[in-house]
């Protein structure tokens, strides 16, 4: 007498954190649209912590044979129009980036949800060991930069978040979208007067983002560094913009001691190793950053040019004499 066992795979559904009003969480719930996955964007703050497990009470109720599994967190204050403001801004920062964000994880570990947190690799500087064009900072280095408020408050976390099995945190460095978006490190570089000229690792949100949703898919857990492989210099990334954006475009250096003079906040500057995201991803292949950024720019231009900005309308900026 033979017997056979039913066995019934619960669909993914995600509730989306930072998603009516984000830059990030605005591309991820376009993403999950195009692949058709069932989706929330939640009403609550990060921080509201009894809203938040109250709203996704009221969405497993409203469907209990589909409940939310995975919690995307795409919150956080980076301050406008950079992270200067979080100088000034230290109370609003830390109740976003810290305390919204460990209640977030800790929902999502009482809850055994999967949490998928964009974070930022924006924690380290290179230093002694970790010098420009050597080895990377691995996922598991000890963050080295506490220069900025934003960056503090980061690093903080990170060190706190390590204690929760359910959470996947992503070292999100400089992102780089294929528009003029005010929040695009191409779009932020490109209007300075003077620009230093330093390697580092980039995140290309086209090709990354994606791949944050396989590893949600795969519940993958811990840090990874969430970047192209390699790293590309301000100098680069704008000889590249002038090749295929903007040919009339010029630019300025200065010293990282000069631009300290202008900002309120140090910046952070590193490499950060790619092997763990790779290894984790054995079938995924992630495009080096060099090659990822000439079509950054190929792919800006032709949507620059849909959009009527390309020619006449690409940023400027006063010119310097």
């Amino acid at each position: 007498k033979s017997s056979s066992r039913l066995f019934i795979t619960m669909p993914d559904v995600y509730l989306i954190l930072g998603g009516k009003t984000g830059w990030i969480g605005g591309k991820v719930i376009k993403l999950l649209e195009e692949q058709k996955k069932k989706f929330y964007v939640a009403e609550s703050r990060t921080q509201n912590r009894e809203s938040l497990i109250a709203e996704i009470d009221k969405i497993n109720a409203s469907d209990p044979e589909n409940p939310i599994t995975h919690v995307i967190n795409a919150a956080g204050v980076t301050g406008r129009p950079n992270v200067d403001w979080c100088e000034d801004h230290k109370v609003e920062t830390i109740r976003t980036n810290v305390i919204g964000c460990l209640n977030v994880a800790d929902i999502c570990e009482e809850r055994k949800l999967h949490h998928l947190l964009y974070a930022t690799g924006c924690i380290f500087e290179y230093d002694d060991k970790h010098v420009v064009g050597g080895i990377g900072f691995l996922e598991e280095d000890k963050p080295n930069f506490h220069g900025s408020f934003y960056s503090h408050t980061k690093a903080l976390v990170e060190d706190l978040l390590s204690v929760y099995t359910t959470t996947c945190t992503l070292r999100v460095r400089m992102p780089i979208s294929d528009d003029l978006s005010a929040r695009n490190f191409v779009t932020k570089i490109v209007k300075y007067d003077k620009v230093v000229n330093i390697p580092n690792s980039m995140t290309v949100l086209t090709d990354l983002l994606p791949i944050s949703l396989i590893m949600a898919e795969r519940k993958l857990t811990g840090v990874y560094n969430f970047c192209n492989p390699g790293a590309i210099s301000h100098n680069e990334v704008l000889d590249l913009y002038t090749k295929y954006v903007d040919p009339s475009y010029t630019y300025t250096n200065f010293s990282v001691e000069e631009q300290a003079k202008i900002l309120k906040a140090g910046r952070s500057n590193n490499t950060l190793d790619h092997i763990k995201l790779c290894s984790a991803l054995p079938d995924v292949t992630i495009p080096e950053i060099h090659a990822s950024m000439e079509q950054v720019m190929i792919r800006m231009k032709a949507n620059l040019e849909q959009e009527g900005i390309w020619p006449e309308k690409l940023p400027k900026r006063a010119r310097l004499n």
